[in-house]
């Protein structure tokens, strides 16, 4: 008669064999004939696999999360052991809707697209929130609802929001959320933050970090184009696979190795989304040399890059990084304070 008790026994009683969990046990009393979670769940991952999102269909611990948020308004599992399973049957379809639409308009409004490119993965609880409803529509929402949720997401990004005291930021940020979608003062996202050069100058490039991973989706905003071609960078295509090898150095590794510089080489400031095969083409040389192996409409790919008006072409590196560092974090001003 005790949910409470009986989810402690039920975490506990099998450590030896396969681990139960609240998931284990919402599962168990969510079950109909008709409702089977585990199975819902396993037909939602194949249904956001074109989207580059099936992976969220295996993160138990997130679809918990987002479950609880939508249904009790709180980030912790552990309140799903209030609820009953015939509340959880009925709201299935409004989780869902919550959570495909926190997916669309990620892709739609940040270029995200896969799970892996979110900085916080944690961001969809709140945003599934704001976007859970019944029927078969996506909710409506406003102009300046979306840029209060962009300044939020881009604030909770580059100030590391969810790197502690995660529940008590996502619980206030849920509660903030339903203000918003209910046209109510919200203060989602409203607190004091000034990215300043060093962001880009003392973090090292690491594709798993949140610092890297806020970075790429910044340069992602002006649209790259390749260094050497000038054609569009495919953010879709890299976003979606994520890997190393389309992002590199500007002032390439060897190049500095012969000038003795090789403390920061691997800093933000130094990067750049560039494919392997442009790497390869620019070779290891400085940059006033590779500038002619670059098509003749450079300052556009600069531009496009955050590079321009850095001196990139006139070899000194440390100049180069203080000044780009600037272009980064006044784009990334910009972009808090819309």
């Amino acid at each position: 008669d005790n949910k409470a008790i009986v989810a402690i026994v039920f975490d506990r009683i099998n450590r030896r064999c396969q681990p139960l969990d609240i998931f284990h046990l919402l599962s168990a009393w969510t079950w109909s004939e008709e409702f089977n979670l585990q199975s819902e769940f396993e037909i939602l991952k194949d249904e956001l696999k074109p989207y580059g999102f099936h992976s969220i269909g295996d993160n138990i611990n997130l679809l918990l999360r987002i479950i609880s948020a939508i249904l009790t308004g709180t980030a912790s599992a552990k309140s799903l052991i209030e609820l009953n399973g015939t509340e959880v049957r009925n709201k299935f379809n409004e989780i869902l809707n919550g959570l495909k639409g926190s997916i669309d308009f990620l892709k739609s409004n940040t270029k995200i697209e896969s799970l892996a490119n979110i900085p916080y993965e944690n961001i969809l609880a709140p945003l599934a929130v704001f976007f859970s409803c019944e029927g078969s529509e996506q909710f409506k929402y406003t102009n300046e609802q979306r840029k209060q949720i962009m300044k939020w997401f881009w604030k909770t990004c580059f100030s590391k929001r969810y790197s502690a005291g995660v529940l008590r930021a996502l619980n206030k940020d849920i509660q903030d959320m339903i203000l918003l979608k209910q046209n109510k003062p919200s203060k989602l996202g409203e607190f004091d933050l000034e990215i300043k050069p060093d962001f880009f100058v003392n973090n090292t490039f690491s594709m798993g970090s949140v610092n890297t991973k806020t970075f790429i989706l910044l340069l992602s905003q002006s649209l790259p184009r390749s260094f050497v071609t000038g054609s569009p960078v495919s953010l879709k295509d890299v976003l979606k696979e994520y890997n190393r090898n389309e992002f590199h150095h500007i002032y390439p590794k060897a190049f500095l190795a012969g000038q003795k510089i090789t403390n920061s080489e691997n800093c933000l400031a130094n990067f750049s989304f560039m494919s392997k095969s442009d790497n390869n083409q620019l070779g290891g040389v400085a940059p006033s040399i590779y500038k002619a192996k670059m098509d003749s409409n450079f300052n556009e790919i600069l531009d496009s890059c955050l590079c321009k008006d850095t001196g990139i072409f006139e070899d000194k590196y440390d100049n180069f990084i203080a000044k780009r560092a600037q272009l980064l974090a006044k784009k990334a001003n910009e972009i808090i304070n819309i």
